[in-house]
């Protein structure tokens, strides 16, 4: 049975929705049951009706069931959105799992094929590269954590290009603060999807040396990936920052944006960052105060008060308040600079990508009334929301006397 929407669009029933995406009714009424898949209409007599836009969302939902995500991760990555530009974010983000996925299987063929060619040649089994082979065919849950880390960097990033008043941009300015020359050798510590490097690529001597790093191997492969990144100056490497892998006085310039409030040992990676500079050496790191995006959390908490978007306040860990006092120990200069800005938003969608990809407990009341909670950000939104940009960078600078 296929009803007209007033739109001019298309109604499907279960049935006709199963054989149009060559599944089986059971599987559509179980992804309805199981909050993953809610259909657009439910008449009074209780039949479910589809729609084209439900498509996108069931291709989601099939490609992350197909590498290996539970019905619980899909639930809580996936959103009932048919507005394009999400569409298109969201495909772009499981291109990069699909290209992940793709690494790994090549990696673990690779290990599979030596494995048995020493098993042929010596007769023996070098169980180093058996506990290799186990590593690599356990790395799901490394790839749910990529994606999941991957997608919400991409959702917060898009929230303050689209709305944001100073129209520099963040990273344009962060790069204007560092003050970057010719010869210099770099470090960024948690690089994140590279963005700093990808917006002002043209600006960087032809003459300097970039290593982009991030304790994730994940986001190191993807960054790795970026076209925009693939030439002399810049290499890659996974390591934990609170040991940095570098001889002393290493680097003139080290970054850290929005890196150290997640560090369980804040004095340590400070330790280390100063020991990696070179005397006079500078280290730039990005956070927030305690006003920042306050509006969010009070929209959230309007609609459901049990919401939390974070579990813990990062910027009581390392923080615009406190940050000078854990950089003075090991720095001889630490300054702060303001970035003076606001978001002025005027769309619902981006404002929801960003509360979703956050930390809390938010994912647990919203997805299933995701509908609901759209119609109550239009309403806000209505009239353009302002919400405070509380950000910014110490400039810490070592000692010019070894």
């Amino acid at each position: 049975m296929v009803k007209k929407k007033e739109s001019g669009g298309v109604y499907y029933s279960s049935g006709e929705f199963a054989r149009m995406a060559q599944i089986t009714v059971r599987t559509v009424r179980y992804y309805d049951k199981q909050n993953i898949l809610k259909p657009s209409l439910v008449t009074q007599a209780g039949a479910r009706f589809y729609t084209e836009e439900d498509f996108a969302r069931l291709q989601q939902i099939m490609l992350l069931k197909y590498l290996g995500f539970s019905l619980e991760d899909i639930r809580e990555l996936t959103v009932n959105d048919s507005d394009y530009s999400y569409l298109e974010h969201s495909l772009e983000q499981q291109q990069n799992l699909v290209r992940d996925r793709i690494e790994q299987l090549q990696l673990v063929e690779q290990a599979i094929g030596e494995t048995v060619t020493e098993i042929r040649q010596q007769q023996n089994v070098d169980w180093n590269r058996m506990r290799e082979l186990i590593h690599l065919t356990g790395m799901e849950n490394s790839l749910k954590a990529q994606y999941r880390n991957s997608t919400n960097i991409s959702a917060r990033i898009r929230l303050h290009r689209l709305f944001s008043s100073n129209k520099q941009g963040w990273f344009p300015w962060i790069y204007e603060q560092c003050q970057i020359t010719e010869g210099m050798k770099i470090l960024e510590l948690g690089c994140g999807n590279g963005r700093l490097w990808i917006e002002n690529k043209a600006k960087l001597p032809a003459d300097c040396e970039i290593i982009l790093s991030d304790i994730s191997e994940g986001m190191i492969r993807d960054v790795r990936r970026e076209q925009s990144l693939q030439d002399d100056r810049f290499s890659f490497a996974a390591f934990d920052c609170h040991a940095i892998p570098y001889e002393d006085a290493s680097f003139d310039l080290v970054i850290a944006n929005h890196v150290l409030f997640y560090c369980k040992d804040v004095d340590r990676v400070c330790s280390e960052v100063g020991r990696v500079l070179k005397p006079g050496g500078r280290f730039v790191c990005g956070t927030y105060g305690v006003a920042h995006m306050q509006e969010v959390s009070r929209l959230v908490i309007q609609f459901d008060d049990r919401i939390t978007l974070s579990g813990e306040n990062l910027y009581e860990h390392f923080g615009k308040e406190n940050g000078a006092q854990a950089l003075a120990p090991y720095f001889a200069e630490v300054d702060w600079q303001q970035y003076e800005d606001a978001l002025i938003v005027t769309q619902a969608e981006p404002l929801i990508e960003y509360v979703l990809s956050c930390h809390g407990n938010q994912n647990q009341y919203i997805l299933e009334k995701y509908n609901k909670f759209r119609k109550y950000v239009e309403g806000q939104i209505r009239n353009g929301y302002t919400i405070t940009k509380d950000a910014g960078i110490f400039i810490s600078v070592t000692d010019a006397i070894v």
